[in-house]
């Protein structure tokens, strides 16, 4: 997952800059965010919490009954190809009544093309998750590879023909596929085919999948609400210029916080193995060392985030989207709060808590949409970043106090730990404050970046708090 992680990064953030330097304009990157934004929730419906709640029963049954995954495999994609067809209708028929209601009538062949990508995305979460149920990630990691290079060859291309926006999605959806073609391939070969011996369903199992995939649906449906909808609220009150502010903001925190994705996908499962076998004592040190380390590299990064903003976006994206600036300010925050829930969100799914992640997250996505709501016509597109960062500080307490419910945390270390990480970040970022004047090309920056690093680095050593030899031990 960390080398997958490294290339995605690569890849995404080289996408990003040949996207907003060269190829779209900062209107027509928004639009084609919004067109996104939009498909993105529709996904909601494609996807339920079909493939999540599989991988919560791949992880159990793979333990305790492995005849039962090819089961589990067929009847779940069943579910998902049927709530595909069905979404991928409503888009085409709906395309311009939406285009209507949000009073932006070129996103309606947008949403068209998109059809290819609900569909293969869908699937490609499919295939992911359920690697990650059964514990194979390496098999995540590589079909998140072939993705993402097809991303940045196919968008690349495709653009290069002048087909603008059109042209993204349509690279978009042909990276899925082949995504979705490997996956599916070593799914069937490795797990589907040896494990297929001829016996029955256990009764029951389609319901039980089915109901677990409630509460997951509406926690996803409140990350759709919390992650999505802000960027059509924008849309909709300013225009695709801010869309595309935003989204460059949320796209630089997504890169950022790469490799707490890696470390929460990777680890999930092995909580509820552990609650499973009742060694609770050895899943609550996991957590402990994990949200140390996360600490340790995430808030030292948000405020470097936060300092270095404005050289960042201008030297790399260009001045037309120096209008980010303030929204990459304001995500420095999300960025510390985002890593934390990505160590846990999974969590509680794979430890039988998705029901109270769900009500927290309705909750707060719901509070979300009111904040944007209140917060956009008056602050512009900075508003929908404050809305996210006060309703993730809420939902960010609440799930790490349901780890702290089942495996008794010692808040103690942890407290210590984030006091300790606060003093180091203060040491390193008073000198890259005092050098950020003097930043006036790409060289500069990046020895804003490497002083920041190297204080960082030294700091977190001298005082305990950073072992490269456990963290090279804790990935492998």
């Amino acid at each position: 997952m960390f080398a997958a992680q490294s290339i995605s990064l690569l890849s995404k953030g080289l996408l990003i800059v040949l996207l907003t330097r060269y190829f779209l304009t900062a209107e027509e990157y928004g639009l084609l965010f919004f067109a996104i934004s939009i498909l993105s929730v529709t996904l909601l419906f494609a996807n339920l919490g079909l493939a999540k709640s599989a991988a919560r029963y791949l992880a159990e049954y793979r333990k305790t009954d492995p005849s039962q995954v090819p089961h589990i495999l067929w009847s779940t994609l069943k579910y998902n190809l049927g709530t595909i067809v069905v979404v991928s209708a409503a888009v085409v028929l709906f395309s311009d009544p939406i285009a209507r209601l949000l009073d932006e009538p070129r996103v309606a062949p947008l949403l068209v093309a998109g059809v290819g990508y609900i569909a293969f995305s869908s699937l490609k979460t499919f295939v992911s998750l359920s690697f990650q149920g059964l514990n194979s990630v390496d098999w995540s990691a590589k079909v998140d590879i072939v993705a993402n290079v097809s991303f940045l060859v196919f968008i690349v291309g495709l653009l290069y023909l002048g087909l603008g926006p059109l042209g993204a999605i349509l690279g978009y959806t042909v990276g899925y596929a082949l995504a979705v073609v490997v996956g599916f391939g070593v799914l069937y070969f490795k797990f589907f085919r040896p494990l297929n011996e001829g016996s029955s369903k256990e009764d029951g199992l389609s319901k039980r999948i089915l109901r677990y995939s409630a509460p997951l649906t509406v926690t996803r449906g409140a990350v759709m609400l919390d992650s999505r909808v802000d960027a059509i609220l924008v849309g909709y009150f300013l225009n695709p210029v801010a869309v595309g502010f935003y989204m460059l903001g949320k796209q630089i925190t997504d890169f950022v916080i790469a490799p707490a994705t890696t470390i929460g996908f990777s680890i999930s499962p092995t909580y509820g193995e552990q609650k499973a076998t009742d060694k609770l004592e050895r899943a609550a040190s996991l957590y402990e060392t994990t949200f140390e380390y996360v600490v340790t590299l995430y808030i030292p990064a948000a405020v470097g985030m936060a300092i270095l903003a404005e050289p960042t976006v201008r030297l790399v994206f260009g001045e037309g989207y120096l209008g980010a600036v303030p929204v990459v300010q304001v995500f420095s925050l999300y960025v510390l709060l985002r890593a934390i829930d990505k160590i846990t969100n999974d969590s509680l799914d794979f430890i039988g808590r998705a029901g109270s992640r769900a009500y927290a997250k309705s909750a707060t996505a719901v509070a979300n949409f009111v904040l944007n709501i209140a917060l956009i016509p008056t602050f512009g597109v900075v508003g929908a970043a404050l809305a996210t960062v006060i309703t993730y500080v809420f939902l960010v307490g609440f799930e790490v106090y349901l780890i702290y419910t089942e495996f008794s945390l010692s808040l103690t270390r942890l407290a210590r730990t984030t006091a300790i990480v606060c003093l180091v970040t203060l040491g390193m970022a008073i000198p890259v404050l005092a050098f950020e004047p003097f930043i006036s090309g790409l060289a500069t920056l990046a020895v804003a970046v490497g002083l920041g690093i190297a204080l960082w680095s030294v700091f977190a050593s001298a005082s305990g708090l950073l072992s490269f030899r456990r963290v090279v031990s804790m990935l492998r």
